[in-house]
């Protein structure tokens, strides 16, 4: 479709109304595990670009985490230079492709957008998207120009989203960078914790490549606190250490019953599923036991996320089982409408009290008791309140909890004079990204608690930011 002229009558009615992204329908994606959002075409992404007031003092840049410049980046896809969009894009965020599809813009950039206030928002996720996608497709990523080497070594432990910018741009920066990974491949969160039809593998890979091509050494199986100590990788030539492993580490309700088989942590479910390949058994020889009927206790991405890949390994009943109400989920509202797309059934306010096995030791059934929500405390938060005699039991064969997770211990455990706090946390300056330890810094949800993608990547530029100043200093 052709843009009409900006000041025509169309275009006036148009400009407060986003252009919707095409998506499998949802009786066909149920069925698979491609990618539910299929993107913007090119006259789409034009039409959704000419939306752009491109104000003078954008506030859309202020509530982007990582700062990048959004009404520069739109105004060269209104003039069809795709190239120089997604250089001005990596200028601060070397992850484009995989934040245009996981980030959650609503509530960041887009949410201050000026358009915002009359009709629709800038779709910015989806526009990030496309010329991350449009480089990729062309081929021949090309990288900026690297800072010649300064003779400084950093070792950068774990390879998500936090440690992969950290990575980046110390590297354009002129530093070695050795990025170890305790997995057999690069990604972190993005490769076992969401699922393919959200992420797809193939980008990340993509991702993980171009910061390679910056001149980033990567080194996966490497379980730094077994393999090296953090005290180890500085006796080994290191400068300067950045620690961002994340929070792996389940959490669970502590309830009766959930010991029994069919029960699931979310974070072994989804890794089963997406690092294992279980959603492409027999191809791949790793098999998921999965009931008829699951319930996925929780209310945030993960949960959905472990709701519809159990869809789409043929389970009959999905519920997602959440102690608030709608309102209240912290998950994306557009994950939240494409699982009740998807058929998945939302049972508000309520907990589970207990999960009943069968004489195998196996889940049979899930009691849970509903709740009401008290009035708001002065955070504004209301909190879930049993209602005594409401207890009500299901037949289940599956349950995954996804409640939240912490991060492993292994690093905090062996390394001396690291301050830790409740959870397991690692205590940082959050201005610097500093430990406890001298040139030792963290970020990402080892440093902040389980959080987003977005919000890891900018704790990774405030640390690299820093980790070259006191590098510099030193030297």
């Amino acid at each position: 479709m052709s843009q009409p002229p900006l000041n025509s009558e169309k275009s006036v009615q148009n400009r407060f109304k986003a252009v919707d992204i095409p998506k499998q329908e949802p009786c066909v994606r149920v069925n698979n595990f491609k990618e539910v959002v299929i993107g913007y075409t090119e006259d789409q992404a034009l039409a959704e670009a000419s939306r752009c007031l491109h104000c003078s003092n954008a506030q859309c840049v202020k509530g982007c985490p990582v700062g990048i410049d959004i009404p520069e980046f739109i105004k060269c896809i209104t003039q069809k230079n795709y190239d120089a969009a997604i250089a001005k894009i990596k200028e601060k965020n070397s992850l484009p492709a995989i934040c245009g599809r996981v980030c959650p813009q609503e509530e960041q950039c887009q949410k201050l957008c000026i358009l915002g206030k009359k009709g629709d928002p800038v779709s910015i996720g989806r526009l990030e998207r496309y010329v991350a996608d449009f480089e990729q497709k062309k081929g021949g990523i090309k990288t900026p120009q690297i800072a010649k080497s300064n003779g400084k070594k950093v070792a950068v432990i774990g390879a998500g989203p936090a440690g992969l910018t950290v990575a980046a741009d110390l590297a354009k920066l002129g530093y070695f960078v050795e990025l170890f990974e305790a997995l057999h491949t690069e990604g972190g969160v993005l490769v076992y914790g969401i699922p393919e039809f959200r992420l797809p593998k193939s980008i990340v890979k993509a991702e993980v490549d171009y910061i390679e091509k910056l001149g980033v050494k990567l080194t996966p199986n490497a379980l730094i606190g077994r393999l090296f100590t953090v005290d180890e990788l500085f006796q080994k030539g290191f400068d300067a250490v950045f620690i961002g492993t994340g929070a792996g580490l389940p959490k669970f309700m502590n309830i009766p019953g959930e010991n029994l088989n069919g029960v699931y942590g979310a974070n072994e479910f989804l890794i089963r599923v997406n690092l294992m390949k279980a959603y492409k058994f027999p191809e791949y020889k790793t098999p998921l036991g999965i009931g008829k009927k699951v319930a996925v206790i929780g209310g945030g991405n993960v949960a959905l996320d472990s709701a519809r890949s159990a869809k789409r390994l043929g389970t009959e009943k999905v519920y997602i089982v959440y102690r608030r109400d709608k309102t209240e989920m912290p998950a994306r509202e557009e994950e939240i409408l494409n699982a009740e797309e998807e058929n998945i059934e939302f049972k508000f306010l309520t907990a589970p009290t207990k999960i009943i096995g069968d004489e195998h030791g196996h889940v049979k059934a899930m009691e849970y008791i509903n709740m009401e929500l008290s009035e708001p405390d002065p955070s504004g938060r209301r909190k879930p309140i049993p209602i005594k005699g409401s207890e009500t039991i299901i037949d289940i064969d599956t349950v995954i909890i996804a409640i939240g997770r912490t991060p492993n211990p292994i690093i905090q455990n062996t390394t001396k004079g690291l301050e830790i706090t409740a959870g397991g946390i690692i205590a940082i300056d959050k201005k610097t990204g500093k430990t406890s330890l001298n040139a030792v810094y963290a970020g990402g949800d080892i440093a902040t608690g389980e959080a987003t993608v977005i919000s890891a990547m900018e704790s990774g530029k405030i640390a690299a930011k820093n980790i070259h100043q006191y590098l510099t200093q030193k030297q």
